[in-house]
């Protein structure tokens, strides 16, 4: 007819375009359309992804593609509805203006919205890592007493801040935002950075939640956070069963936060999302009724349906098919669902969620600790403290002289253990029999099952200590509660007094008991003490 065919015009086309190669255009040989990359759909801001290239070889030659971009979770699991999102902002906001908790955090902040203000929610929100809130209140109080700006504190030293900081946990903690404090004043010019990237890029201590609390607070930008309490507020919001400490959950559920935060008063929204997980949906025994965006909730609808549906079965109406699906994919298909292996628990409620992987269990650690005491130039008791290493466990911190402990040993070789290092502190023989049991005691850590072996050793007259070795110093017992000592040390101390006998504090306890293996439970009874008085 004239004309060359379909497959003429073809091949003639493919000899004059080029492959699509690295840095190059075209969309190489039968490339499909479905591969160009598109923006993310309306109201799925939280979803857009750039698909990233990859290079497959076949036959030598590279031939270079975009990869097709992860699916996107069912609608159940997203915030997709723009007038939704609209109506969650609106009732959070409201509950939060009626409802917030009084906080010296909060008060302070309102009072000195600038650079002061900023300096006390950093020190808040760094003590509230992992800390609650009723734990912190008097810690914060007594930090901003001491230093109310970051100029004091940068000038301070960090025994100092181990001092203050002792008991509130996660030592590295104060360490880290006297350095930033430090940073802020010798390298910027005493001037915060204010936003949550240049935040956590610039000061140490100050990860991606942190830097977007005092961003979204502080300066208004439009930013969500992630923590403990968010992560199970969204995850109830959207009945997220997967593991939500793995990567890609924590991931998704950033997309969602910053969704959510409300655009006009992001740092009251982020507190908001906050203080509904710490006073509403808490981890047991949430209180629903009283959810000011129950309504938005996937795993309370779930619950109500539920509660429907067995009531229409009790009366003998003929109920609706219940929704128990998940979502609309198949079971183990959502990325986002729980696994078929752990199913929707109708006695849990909306508990379902969040749901984590088991924490392996804390390693066991012995450590035997000895008390040394003698007498001051002034006749009071003074007791031998030793600083541990700069880095590590309790770093920095002050302890009695210690020395870890193989498990199973028998006593004889955990009393000679501790003797060979208390000889090599005051350079002279030191006996194991002349160490005094006190017992043991218990400490958990986060990652660590710890059991300190107590004893103590009187000494007579002046001990040379060997200055090549850690730090050390005498110090009477306010000092030692004064000092930047764990509470583990202070669980320690309390053990003491039932049975410092032989050093003439507690009198009743026959002496022949003091030392005496076979008389250890005799000891502890004979003091008013269970055993168990030594498992705090």
């Amino acid at each position: 007819d004239g004309f060359p065919g379909k497959r003429a015009r073809r091949r003639e086309r493919l000899r004059h375009e080029p492959r699509a190669g690295p840095g190059g255009g075209g969309g190489g040989r039968g490339a499909p359309a479905e591969r160009r990359e598109r923006g993310p759909a309306p109201g799925a801001e939280q979803e857009a992804r750039v698909a990233p290239r990859r290079c497959s070889v076949a036959g030598g030659l590279g031939e270079w593609a975009p990869t097709a971009a992860p699916a996107l979770p069912p609608a159940r699991h997203l915030f997709s509805d723009p007038a939704e999102v609209e109506a969650l902002r609106a009732n959070l906001l409201a509950w939060y203006d009626r409802c917030k908790r009084d906080l010296p955090w909060r008060a302070l902040v309102r009072g000195d919205i600038g650079k002061r203000g900023t300096a006390y929610l950093w020190v808040s929100e760094i003590m509230l890592q992992q800390t609650q809130v009723a734990t912190v209140i008097d810690y914060y109080n007594r930090w901003m007493q001491k230093w109310p700006t970051l100029q004091a504190l940068a000038q301070a030293s960090l025994e100092e801040v181990n001092e203050l900081w002792a008991g509130l946990g996660y030592y590295s903690r104060g360490k880290r935002l006297q350095e930033a404090a430090r940073k802020v004043v010798s390298e910027l010019a005493g001037r915060m950075p204010r936003t949550a990237e240049d935040l956590q890029k610039l000061l140490p201590g100050v990860g991606r939640y942190t830097a977007g609390a005092i961003a979204s607070i502080s300066y208004g930008q439009a930013t969500g956070v992630v923590d403990g309490n968010v992560i199970r507020v969204l995850c109830r919001l959207r009945c997220i069963g997967a593991d939500s400490s793995s990567p890609s959950v924590i991931d998704r559920l950033w997309d969602m936060a910053n969704v959510l935060v409300d655009r006009s008063r992001p740092g009251d929204f982020n507190q908001a999302l906050m203080e509904l997980g710490a006073t509403v949906c808490v981890p047991k025994a949430p209180l629903c009724g009283q959810c000011p965006v129950k309504q938005h909730c996937q795993a309370w609808r779930r619950v109500e349906k539920e509660l429907t549906f067995a009531s229409q079965k009790l009366f003998g109406k003929p109920p609706p098919v219940p929704d128990v699906e998940d979502c609309g994919k198949r079971v183990g298909d959502c990325p986002l669902c729980p696994p078929a292996t752990e199913p929707w628990d109708s006695s849990l409620g909306v508990t379902n969620f969040p749901r984590k992987a088991a924490k392996k269990p804390p390693r066991a650690m012995r450590t035997a600790t000895c008390v040394l005491e003698r007498r001051g130039c002034h006749g009071a008791p003074e007791y031998l403290i030793v600083q541990r290493p700069s880095s590590g466990l309790l770093a920095g911190l002050w302890e009695f002289p210690s020395v870890p402990l193989a498990q199973d040993l028998k006593e004889e070789k955990e009393r000679q253990e501790l003797a060979d290092h208390l000889q090599a502190w005051m350079e002279q023989p030191v006996a194991a029999k002349g160490l005094q049991f006190i017992g043991e005691v218990i400490h958990i850590f986060s990652h660590i099952h710890q059991t300190y072996v107590v004893y103590s050793l009187h000494l007579d007259g002046d001990v040379t200590l060997d200055p090549a070795l850690s730090p050390s110093r005498w110090v009477t017992e306010e000092e030692f509660h004064a000092s930047a000592v764990s509470t583990a040390m202070k669980k320690v101390w309390g053990a003491l007094g039932p049975s410092l006998s032989y050093l003439g504090k507690t009198p009743g306890i026959p002496s022949t008991y003091l030392g005496c293996p076979s008389s250890r439970t005799q000891l502890l009874f004979s003091s008013g003490l269970s055993c168990s008085s030594f498992r705090c």
